[in-house]
């Protein structure tokens, strides 16, 4: 595909995507990778590529069947794009299954862990253990299909596993193959099974899978089980709610929800050495057309590898870095007094989230707490933070809540969560119509000496407890009127959907002057790169897709503007290009934690603007969500910001570079001194909670 469009260098967004994917299996080749870590990188992988299908694959399905009446409204050929799509999705499957065989497999064993695949690797008791198994806890999951054509054709579910059967007859005279399918229930069995090992410190296992195939036999009498074929169809998840504008959005999402399970195809995955025969028969039986089928190895549904049991060998994991705990909040008894002196930053997960946890529990019983108002976008199912909410309700506070249903694959979590809260007397608002609220943004009025006093706690990343533990993300505690008023004014908004009568002057928020005021602030830096002054850029994001911003990026470039990009996920800006991007860096880090935060620093001649983000650079995030940038001013955080962006761009152990051939190259060590961001990260921060801080 050329990557060109609307006159500028650009890789359209989903080819980009698969670019960034690729980098997660790249850490599933890594040898410097722990085995264990590696396999749980193939689950990312799997898990990612499965969600790409479900949402993206499928839209872009769509358009190509509605063929040529689309073409004039996009800037793209929506059946080029599958096509690529396709392409790179088949070449990386050759390679994650050539990484499983030809790696993992073999390092497995050389931890005296065996993957027993061929019924030749099993001894005596194993095949018995294996044929008790299969009458005790399958039998009532196990169900076998005969397929006949135009007949009998079963509804495959969402992302289920099956196997293809070919059945022969046991009389010769009785001619002619047939069908069948069998369900592999590992919806309610484990997918790795542990059998009985002939010595103490060996370890052997079977894929439930590969236990099916041994017990088929009992599930088809009279026939003669000629080869079985593994399949997985994922079904069209989009709700295809983002354009209702009218109506009872929540009904709306719940009546769609329902529908999910049962949409149209996505994505047809089967073993690539299945015969022709059995794949015509399959096309024809469940309607596929060519461009849903997709080769892949023996397995599928690889995000099963989260469960795969590591037997207790912990050298074969990450060396533990326990969460520092941020004791200037965790440890002192009157948390709101510690807020209101100065601003906190936490650093999540190097730091404990115990003190967001904290400020909610204690805001929950302080008598003195009037008011909290969160907004939930993703929330853990069991969490502490939703308990103190509802705890708060019953000791006199008044609770409210804006739950963003929309939050793909956690609808129905956040409409059973709103529903519990509202159950417990909390205020719950719902999503809007048409656009995402993705801010996130926590309010605690405090009546202090006869007045109310506003403290707000403002993240790149969710209120859950969960993620925390693995999302790299940054959290201000702060009780700064700049920033606290203007979120009470976000809160006004939401609640009211009225607009403020103010402008917002500090934070920058989506729908209001969050991409106005970023296009200004790059403006800034080209006027300066003019007149001679210093002038530069440093993004940190999850994603850059918007045009308009990419274009301005180039404009800067063309100026002499520095941009340094660190970008996780997709990137359609291509730096290093002659005339657009020769003075702009991109780079990627995908290591053990997911780099989440949002960063933007703009020089502006010495007098740097700081802010922290729940915002990526994409159109949906600056041009349809409320979205929340906020400014960081104590001279501290902001040194440890500019720290953590130095430990970022020096890393030359776990950055990629991007650039226009998405080859993921690894950055090169020039310096002879090998830095990996998080690992520095982590210890930076230890010193310093230490009272042993250097400065890098």
């Amino acid at each position: 595909m050329e990557n060109i469009k609307n006159g500028i260098p650009y890789i359209n967004r989903d080819i980009s995507w698969l670019s960034f994917n690729y980098r997660v299996l790249q850490e599933a080749k890594d040898p410097s990778v722990p085995l264990m870590e590696r396999i749980k990188f193939m689950a990312i992988y799997s898990s990612n590529l499965d969600e790409f299908f479900r949402v993206r694959v499928a839209n872009i399905r769509n358009l190509v069947r509605v063929g040529k009446k689309t073409k004039r409204r996009l800037d793209y050929d929506p059946k080029e794009v599958l096509n690529e799509i396709h392409r790179i999705i088949n070449s990386q499957q050759e390679e994650y299954s050539k990484i499983f065989e030809k790696q993992i497999v073999p390092q497995l064993a050389d931890n005296n862990i065996f993957l027993l695949k061929n019924l030749d690797d099993l001894n005596e008791e194993q095949k018995q253990f294996i044929e008790d198994y299969f009458q005790d806890n399958l039998l009532p999951f196990v169900q076998p299909v005969l397929l006949v054509k135009k007949k009998i054709r079963p509804f495959l579910n969402n992302g289920a596993l099956y196997l293809s059967v070919i059945l022969g007859p046991l009389e010769e005279e009785i001619n002619g193959n047939e069908y069948a399918i069998i369900k592999i229930p590992s919806d309610h069995i484990r997918r790795f099974i542990k059998l009985p090992s002939p010595e103490s410190d060996r370890h052997d296992i079977i894929v439930l899978d590969d236990l099916i195939r041994y017990s088929a036999r009992w599930l088809f009498p009279g026939y003669n089980i000629l080869g079985m074929y593994s399949l997985k169809l994922t079904r069209d998840a989009e709700l295809y709610i983002d354009d209702e504008f009218s109506g009872n959005l929540l009904s709306k999402i719940r009546k769609s929800l329902n529908k999910r399970n049962v949409g149209p195809a996505a994505r047809f995955v089967y073993d690539r050495e299945t015969p022709q025969h059995l794949m015509d028969f399959l096309k024809e039986t469940f309607e596929l057309e060519d461009y849903d089928l997709l080769p892949e190895g023996k397995y599928h549904n690889n995000f099963d590898f989260f469960q795969f049991p590591d037997f207790g060998l912990h050298y074969l994991k990450n060396t533990p870095l326990p969460p520092l705990p941020y004791e200037d909040l965790e440890k002192t008894k009157d948390l709101f007094t510690a807020i209101k002196e100065k601003d906190h930053l936490i650093h999540v997960p190097y730091h404990s989230y115990e003190s967001v946890i904290r400020l909610f529990e204690i805001a929950a019983t302080d008598p003195l707490v009037t008011h909290i108002k969160v907004v939930q976008y993703r929330v853990a199912k069991k969490s502490r933070i939703m308990t103190a909410l509802m705890s708060a309700v019953k000791a006199g506070k008044q609770v409210s809540v804006f739950v963003e249903v929309k939050a793909r694959f956690d609808e129905a979590a956040n409409l059973e969560w709103g529903e519990k809260l509202e159950k417990a007397g909390v205020s719950v608002q719902y999503s809007f119509p048409g656009v995402k609220v993705h801010s996130k943004l926590a309010l605690i009025s405090r009546i202090e000496d006869k007045k109310t006093k506003l403290y707000a706690y403002m993240s790149t990343g969710n209120f859950h407890e969960g993620t925390a533990k693995i999302y790299s993300d940054f959290g201000l505690f702060t009780a700064d009127e700049r920033l606290t008023r203007e979120a009470a004014r976000v809160f006004s908004f939401l609640e009211t959907v009225k607009l403020p009568s103010q402008d917002f002057e500090n934070l920058l928020v989506g729908q209001f002057n969050l991409r106005n005021t970023l296009m200004e602030f790059i403006d800034q830096e080209i006027e300066n790169a003019k007149k001679g002054l210093p002038a530069s850029i440093m993004l940190k994001m999850n994603s850059l897709q918007d045009q308009r911003m990419i274009r301005k990026l180039y404009e800067a470039n063309n100026a002499g503007v520095k941009v340094k990009l660190m970008v996780r996920g997709i990137c359609s800006l291509i730096a290093g290009v002659e005339g657009f991007s020769e003075n702009i860096e991109a780079y990627s880090i995908v290591d053990r934690y997911l780099e989440h935060s949002r960063i933007f620093i703009f020089h502006n001649n010495g007098d740097e603007r700081i802010y922290l983000s729940s915002a990526d650079w994409m159109v949906r995030n600056l041009s349809y969500r409320i979205e929340t940038a906020f400014p960081i001013y104590d001279p501290d955080h902001r040194q440890e910001l500019k720290d953590f962006m130095d430990l970022q761009f020096r890393d030359n152990v776990k950055a990629r570079i991007l650039d226009a051939d998405q080859s993921n190259y690894y950055k090169e060590n020039i310096d002879d001194i090998a830095v990996r961001a998080q690992s520095e990260t982590y210890f930076y921060l230890k010193r310093k909670a230490e009272g042993r801080f250097v400065k890098i």
